[in-house]
């Protein structure tokens, strides 16, 4: 059994930092590098994109809404023919720091409110599929399991990982309960560890109303910004290969 480890990377820009990237990285195989319109900047892009090279870490692009103030996480409303743009041009700048430090970009995961939007609505999730699929459509489209974007990149015959959540609560109906909202967040780590280790061994998380929501567990993103997240990102990773998981890029994982 195989599975990826990804975590969101490239977080900061100008003077403020965000996140523990350079105590991460060395336990992920694969980092989604923030492109500039939620977070990160030229940079930090081209920082991070060295940093992966030097760990031997996959890269992915993470393109998100052009809300740094929000960090990407409030719902706009946008239409599908910008969506797709908004993903061409990050996927774009990205794979520009990719291509000058000599790496190959291996993925793309939309961040926050798009990613989340996208699990739903029908249309943006075709959107992104197809601006993907204009940049490059040997990419593989890292969402969330069960979502309208794997079904959506399915259709279209892109590359598609299913991804689940450590530290997230989520919905009987599959979804992540949104931020802000009781059960959105799991903060105790050994609960955390169980949590992951069922759901990519057996397929399975436990919802917040206490039903099984069935899944897919291709990758597990850890969030590289909390108190713990390096000790937690250790801890997951020897957890998982204890239990005879092996942490592979996510390109050997759907191979």
């Amino acid at each position: 059994m195989k599975v990826d480890l990804n975590c969101d990377l490239g977080e900061s820009f100008g003077a403020y930092k965000i996140g523990l990237d350079e105590a991460v990285i060395p336990y992920i195989s694969g980092a989604n590098v923030a492109c500039g319109f939620h977070a990160g900047d030229p940079c930090v892009m081209a920082k991070t994109v060295a940093m992966c090279r030097e760990h031997g870490v996959r890269v992915g692009a993470h393109p998100g809404f052009a809300d740094l103030m929000g960090f990407g996480r409030r719902n706009m409303n946008v239409s599908p023919a910008d969506a797709k743009n908004y993903i061409i041009y990050q996927i774009g700048a990205l794979d520009a720091f990719c291509r000058a430090c000599g790496v190959k970009l291996q993925h793309v995961k939309p961040h926050g409110a798009l990613y989340n939007m996208a699990a739903k609505d029908q249309a943006l999730a075709d959107a992104i599929v197809e601006g993907v699929a204009r940049v490059d459509d040997s990419l593989i489209l890292l969402g969330l399991s069960g979502s309208c974007l794997l079904e959506a990149a399915k259709a279209k015959g892109l590359p598609c990982a299913a991804e689940v959540f450590a530290d997230r609560g989520y919905t009987a109906a599959g979804t992540l309960v949104p931020r802000g909202t009781p059960g959105d967040l799991i903060k105790d780590e050994d609960e955390m560890i169980a949590r992951v280790v069922r759901m990519v061994r057996d397929g399975v998380a436990t919802a917040v109303d206490g039903t099984d929501v069935p899944l897919t567990a291709h990758s597990v993103c850890v969030h590289g910004d909390g108190e713990k997240a390096v000790a937690f990102v250790r801890r997951i990773r020897s957890q998982l290969e204890a239990e005879g998981v092996e942490i592979a890029p996510l390109a050997d994982v759907i191979a």
